[in-house]
């Protein structure tokens, strides 16, 4: 029914509370695949044993390098043959229901693509971490919920793209829309995948039930860095590119252009600006390469009628921003 994939590089100190979460969650259908990115700590050691004493529920496939989130998620998703697959992070701990709740609202509907988890802060469980992910017309992508209380957080409702660190995703989709793409690497490519199911025509869900501790930068107490920062502007320029048709481009231009400007200039006060100004610069150098193009989404009028429906949200996303 469901095969659980776990990206891990270098989260030895992670993967066994991960692991024993989900433990109770296990059977003949629900099954755990980790896809190690050539981890250089004793990720890969723990793994084999881990394995090897549980063949039945856990399986692990060993990359010789990082290929990012995108690369492992993807090799897991082509491995796997369940209805379903789960995409969970490895700093996390699930919560009793999560596995049963996310098949659950995902059987509701033959139409929803994926379904995000309530995701809480590890070390403020009263805190929401994510609750699905909106997108709006200046380019910014933001959490739903983060940092408010949980409690207001308890009802299903569709959202712009579920969370890849805690979701669920109807398997067959992909190859129907594409799988995550790798020129993102991480960040924003749960956006993508989002975006694109959107662009045929399915649907993405908030699941309230399926409740998930998260470690993530709340508890580092660093949200931003060189490397995130960079990364983040580089993908949100090709994000926008890649899924948005020339008329709408045009359309969000001006928005977009503003969102770029005040990003910068919070970043600039972060002492980040060149970091994102570069990132920038690198987002529109590859959007004009064979392997950007080869990506970008086609048939304007084919999805026209899905298209104004997303305009629409993007409009409608820029007066609803829940940080």
């Amino acid at each position: 029914m469901v095969t659980i994939i776990i990206p891990n590089y270098n989260g030895y100190a992670f993967l066994k509370d991960c692991l024993e979460a989900l433990m109770p969650q296990l059977s003949e259908r629900v099954r755990v695949l980790v896809v190690d990115n050539g981890s250089e700590d004793e990720s890969v050691s723990f793994l084999q044993k881990t394995s090897a004493d549980n063949p039945k529920e856990i399986e692990c496939i060993f990359l010789k390098e990082n290929t990012g989130f995108c690369g492992a998620v993807n090799v897991g998703i082509k491995a796997s043959t369940t209805r379903y697959v789960i995409l969970l992070n490895n700093d996390t701990k699930v919560l009793p229901g999560y596995v049963d709740s996310l098949i659950a609202a995902m059987e509701q509907d033959e139409r929803i693509f994926s379904g995000s988890a309530r995701m809480l802060q590890m070390h403020a469980p009263e805190l929401i971490d994510d609750a699905g992910d909106e997108y709006c017309a200046l380019g910014w992508a933001f959490a739903r919920g983060k940092g408010k209380p949980a409690e207001q957080f308890d009802r299903s409702r569709e959202v712009f793209a579920a969370c890849g660190g805690a979701s669920i995703y109807r398997r067959e989709v992909f190859e129907k829309i594409g799988y995550f793409d790798e020129n993102h690497f991480a960040y924003l490519e749960d956006i993508d995948i989002g975006y694109r199911a959107r662009i045929f025509g399915y649907r993405n869900v908030y699941v309230p039930g399926a409740g998930v501790l998260h470690f993530g930068s709340g508890f580092s107490g660093s949200r931003y860095n060189a490397f995130k920062v960079k990364l983040s502007s580089r993908n949100s320029v090709y994000l926008a590119w890649k899924n948005m048709p020339l008329p709408q481009l045009i359309i969000n231009a001006p928005f977009l252009a503003l969102g770029y400007l005040v990003k910068y200039l919070f970043f600039v006060r972060k002492g980040l600006g060149k970091e994102y100004r570069t990132g920038l610069a690198e987002g529109f150098h590859l959007c004009r390469k064979e392997e950007a193009r080869a990506h970008k989404v086609g048939g304007f009028l084919l999805h026209l009628k899905a298209y104004c429906r997303i305009q629409l949200l993007l409009w409608k996303n820029l007066f609803h921003i829940e940080h």
